[in-house]
């Protein structure tokens, strides 16, 4: 469905790129993830970059309490909802589309867009967490637990109106970077069969190995892949501006790795999601660095 154009000057392709700055936090009780897409894209530029498109959740009286399971379910569900229209209207432009979050349960959204036009699609969930949880399961009630379950169909209720029943598979799914997943998450991510490389995988091994492997996985037998990249996989010593920070994360090195083995097989990349950047967490804008460089390398070189 991406149309590519062919640069005159280097007889490559590229993909032309609109960036949807999805501005929520309603999904994790901390605040600030909202703030972080507009501050990433202010003064951005790229030679693949065509239009910026920006959308605000409505957070007024946002819920907190840890005893509601389905914090702010009703406005998030609303911000998803546009969010998905508007994934759907950047790819029947034949645009690629690149979502900045704001926390991690917009990708409900952004994922489900893609494979709705895509039919047939892996996803490679780069992140700390497993965000298998389900509506039974989650200790927080924070939605960004749920959004990886959603998406491939393992929690649907009241998340996934908007979407018809085309979900990821399961055999196509990989978890790369999880360290800090709930033990009944655990049990729910055993049952679906989802694929898991942990950071001390990645350690072992080495991230460019894993990453070879996790595309492998989620293009078995698909039309290509989507991926989502959470910033919290990374250590927060190293990136500390993220929401829900979990100690022992990957090194710069393996983060930026894993971006060069994405860029590596763009061929098989449909959307992306670069996700939980927030500013009120940063120290000395050492977060916001890393996710610019990340996004710059991205939309001058998918």
């Amino acid at each position: 469905m991406i149309k590519d154009m062919i640069t005159k000057e280097k007889g490559i392709i590229m993909k032309e790129i609109d960036i949807i700055n999805a501005c929520t936090d309603l999904g994790v009780a901390v605040d600030g993830a909202s703030l972080g897409p507009d501050e990433l894209t202010k003064d951005l530029k790229g030679k693949n970059l065509r239009g910026i498109y920006k959308l605000y959740a409505n957070e007024e009286n946002k819920e907190k309490e840890k005893d509601n399971k389905k914090k702010n379910l009703k406005n998030l569900n609303i911000f998803n909802e546009k969010l998905y229209n508007t994934v759907l209207d950047v790819i029947d432009r034949n645009n690629f589309p690149l979502t900045l979050g704001g926390d991690h349960s917009l990708v409900v959204a952004s994922a489900l867009a893609s494979i709705n036009r895509n039919k047939s699609l892996g996803i490679i969930w780069i992140d700390a967490h497993g965000d298998f949880n389900t509506f039974d399961t989650t200790i927080t009630g924070n939605i960004h637990g749920l959004p990886l379950a959603a998406i491939t169909g393992y929690e649907k209720r009241e998340l996934v109106s908007f979407h018809n029943d085309n979900f990821y598979k399961f055999k196509n799914t990989v978890i790369v970077g999880g360290r800090d997943i709930d033990p009944l998450e655990i049990e729910n991510l055993k049952d679906a069969g989802v694929t898991i490389f942990s950071t001390d995988e990645i350690h072992k091994r080495g991230m460019s190995a894993v990453m070879e492997e996790a595309i492998k996985i989620a293009c078995d037998g698909t039309d290509g892949m989507h991926i989502s990249y959470d910033l919290d996989v990374i250590d927060p010593k190293i990136c500390p501006g993220v929401s829900v920070p979990a100690d022992n994360g990957i090194n710069l090195d393996e983060a930026y790795i894993a971006i060069d083995e994405i860029i590596k097989h763009k061929d098989k990349l449909k959307s992306l999601d670069l996700v939980e950047f927030n500013p009120l967490k940063d120290i000395n804008n050492k977060t916001k660095i890393i996710a610019k460089t990340i996004l710059k390398s991205l939309i001058n070189n998918i």
